[in-house]
């Protein structure tokens, strides 16, 4: 067997580094790839040999696999299998693995006739230093964090039992490629090229850096080790690395320069605020954060080597620089970032749509959407919506003639049920009835202007006079505290359904073609739409339920009826809880029926949930926006205002809570749309369209795709609801909080009770 090849065999042989030396031994040596049983394979230029080293008889059967097909002798065992986590917490898988593991292989290994025993270690096992400081192998070793601590045992128990086996503890410098393909490295780039603001900071001294060492300088190191093994001392600890250190505020600018064609500046801030932030993204935010508080303790530490040994037991020198590499790394993301991404395994999704190929892809898809076949289709859909522009002129026609059937000229009918008039300080009730008379005819006028324009495309923005005039009547009778309940339904049901057929039937004017003709509705990187019929259709029914609520209540501050219905609370002056508050000296701080304004939001809200396809997302930016305002911020305001009023007025309001709590689950399910929507507008910023254009007329993604998740209202009612409230979870904080608030009304609703019990003991024996 004179002419059999040395064998070599190589732990972690599946992993980044593992495959690159066994591509690099290829063809000189009889290579082994011990590693875990996996999907994935070593290179095709080893044997794969499953082995587990945490048992003790998983690695003597793999050994003997070995001993049976090449032999006892080995040429050299190059051992990279080991554990690494970003927590810095303490596992026991750095002892099971990286300790014990290797603990295992070298005792059974003995047999063997080894002529090399390599062990991957880190540069990182010596202790920081600071900058112009260079350090050699025989710079303090510091223990002060697992991964590190568990290379330095590692090492300290392959001094002891090594027996005749010779050693390299081998201590690389961070390794790279071209694609970088280095964690640290690669989120310092995506830091700045998404112009992530944390990419500004840095919690240490930004003279200090680390050495880099290129992948391909590794494996030629590698390969001088094998060849001179017979040469080297009995055991040698090697540093490897590139003799340059770029400081990272350096490191910073030269990125900066390269990605954007300017410097990057960057400031140093406090570690306590940097793990500060780090805590907020984690615990708070619920991100997974890359900076952890770990590496903020060691922002400080500063690697420069000395390779001089390299040099003089090897002949090896660095081919490669992370200087000039840097350039490479920058043109294949800026090529493709999306697949840069994926290859550092970050988020690709963050970065889709952008790039060179990207940007051919959308190319493509407009030079396919923007064909005349199109742009008739869409002409002939805005000919057979035509119909819906002579439904706003016959609102305005009927809203232009209400008036006079409702009498709001005539002084006989201007009544109310309950007079608020005393009440509110207001003109009299025939003055008001006018006011609101003439105020219907002008808006009746006003519609059938715009609908009649909006019949002819020269007039595109005639639909949206239509909806800023269909917007009036759902507030005039608020502003005039009209008496009469039939003008207010009226004004409310033509103003909602005159906005409803301008911009919600009818095809929206003014949006952008190609966004229209893109059919796509998940975001990349997305596993549903956030936009689809399923998941606004909660939305739209909670928005309608707080309307009839609000307008319920805006009758009784308007006169129209003389009591509201409360079953639970007690007010003051002889009316219930909910009349209490909503005649309250809060509620009369407002210059319109404060309910009469709630009714008008949630009017709004659903039509606003009603309005666009999946595709608004990235088709209706403004109007996603507009939504969250109106339901977060103001929905949060108007909740505020609930929950002080047992503070402020003394009682509850039934109906109240229940138009709360209808806000309350609107929030969440508003959330998905406006990030999507953001993460979309930040996309079409990074690919140089203008952001207000976008903003108002929306866009394709030629990266989104179909929703193949969304069942349809074909589904089962259960199936249904499940996509409903995709992406929506209930903390168990959240849903404490809702059983100790809930328990707080109740006991207020139970002493309430008692009274009212009391008294009507009493009331026989008086």
């Amino acid at each position: 067997m004179a002419g059999r090849k040395n064998t070599v065999i190589v732990t972690g042989s599946t992993g980044f580094i593992g495959s690159a030396i066994i591509n690099k031994l290829a063809g000189r040596f009889a290579l082994i790839g011990l590693d875990r049983a996996m999907a994935r394979q070593p290179p095709p230029a080893a044997e794969c040999v499953c082995i587990d080293l945490t048992s003790d008889e998983a690695v003597a059967a793999g050994l003997q696999r070995i001993r049976v097909a090449y032999g006892t002798r080995i040429a050299s065992v190059i051992h990279l299998a080991a554990y690494f986590d970003l927590t810095g917490e303490p596992n026991p898988l750095y002892d099971e693995i990286t300790v014990h593991g290797t603990e295992k292989l070298l005792h059974a290994l003995q047999p063997f006739e080894v002529e090399q025993f390599i062990f991957a270690s880190s540069m990182l096992a010596h202790k920081g230093g600071r900058p112009g400081d260079v350090m050699n192998e025989d710079w303090p070793l510091e223990e002060n964090l697992p991964y590190r601590a568990s290379k330095i045992e590692a090492e300290r128990l392959i001094h002891e039992q090594h027996g005749p086996i010779p050693v390299v503890n081998l201590r690389p410098a961070g390794v790279y490629d071209d694609l970088c393909h280095n964690g640290f490295l690669a989120n310092q780039i995506a830091r700045i090229y998404e112009e992530d603001p944390t990419g500004h900071v840095y919690p240490g001294d930004l003279r200090t850096g680390q050495s880099f060492l290129h992948l391909e300088d590794l494996t030629d190191a590698v390969e001088r080790l094998i060849a001179r093994r017979k040469k080297l001392p009995s055991e040698v600890p090697l540093l490897l690395g590139e003799p340059e250190t770029i400081g990272y505020g350096k490191m910073q600018e030269k990125i900066g320069r390269l990605i954007r064609g300017e410097s990057w500046r960057t400031r140093e801030v406090p570690k306590a605020l940097a793990k500060a932030g780090a805590w907020v993204q984690q615990d708070v935010l619920g991100e997974e954060p890359f900076v952890r508080p770990w590496m903020v303790d060691i922002a400080d530490d500063h690697y420069a080597i000395d390779i001089t040994r390299a040099r003089k037991l090897l002949g090896w020198e660095p081919q490669h620089s992370l200087r000039k590499s840097l350039r490479q790394m920058i043109d294949a993301l800026k090529a493709d970032p999306a697949a840069w991404y994926r290859a550092n395994k970050l988020n690709a999704a963050k970065v889709a749509g952008r790039g060179a190929k990207a940007r051919e892809r959308a190319e493509a898809l407009h030079a396919d959407k923007m064909n005349q076949g199109h742009m008739t289709q869409m002409e002939g859909m805005g000919q057979q919506m035509l119909w819906a522009q002579f439904l706003v002129i016959t609102l305005g026609l009927w809203l232009l003639t209400s008036p006079f059937q409702y009498a709001l000229f005539d002084p006989a009918t201007s009544g109310t049920v309950r007079d608020v008039t005393h009440e509110r300080g207001l003109w009299e009730t025939a003055m008001r009835n006018a006011i609101t008379g003439w105020s219907d005819i002008g808006s009746g006028l006003l519609l059938m202007l715009f609908g009649s324009l909006s019949l002819s495309p020269r007039f595109s923005w005639a639909p949206w006079g239509t909806t800023v005039v269909g917007l009036w009547p759902l507030f005039a009778s608020l502003f005039f505290w009209t008496p009469s309940a039939a003008a207010l339904m009226n004004d409310t049901i033509v103003g909602a359904l005159a906005i409803a057929f301008s911009v919600l039937v009818p095809m929206m004017p003014g949006m952008s073609q190609e966004g229209m003709m893109d059919e796509s509705t998940l975001p990349p990187g997305w596993s549903y739409s956030p936009s689809s019929w399923l998941q606004r259709l909660p939305i739209i029914a909670l928005g309608f339920a707080g309307f009839l609520i609000a307008r319920y209540l805006t009758a009784y501050q308007l006169g129209h009826v003389g009591a509201i219905w409360e079953p639970f609370f007690s007010g003051g002056n002889g009316k219930n809880g909910t009349e209490f508050i909503i005649t309250s000296d809060m509620s009369r701080a407002w210059p319109i029926p404060d309910a009469g304004l709630g009714a008008a939001a949630y009017m709004i809200e659903t039509l606003m949930g009603a309005m666009g396809t999946a595709t608004r997302w990235r088709t209706m930016p403004w109007m996603v926006t507009f939504f969250f305002i109106l339901v977060v911020p103001l929905g949060g305001v108007s909740i505020f205002f609930i929950i002080i009023q047992p503070i402020m007025i003394g009682t509850y309001c039934t109906l109240c809570l229940i138009a709360a709590l209808a806000m309350l689950v609107m929030i969440p399910l508003t959330l998905d749309e406006v990030v999507a929507m953001g993460q979309y507008m930040m996309r079409s910023v990074r690919e140089g369209r203008p952001f207000w254009r976008t903003f108002f007329k929306g866009g394709p993604d030629p990266n989104g795709g179909a929703d193949r998740n969304d069942p349809g209202f074909s589904a089962a009612f259960v199936v249904q609801t499940a996509a409903a409230i995709r992406g929506m979870t209930v903390p168990w904080t959240l849903a404490a909080s809702c059983i100790v608030g809930g328990g707080s009304c109740f006991r207020r609703w139970s002493s309430a009770r008692k009274a009212l019990l009391r008294t009507a003991i009493t009331l026989p024996e008086q």
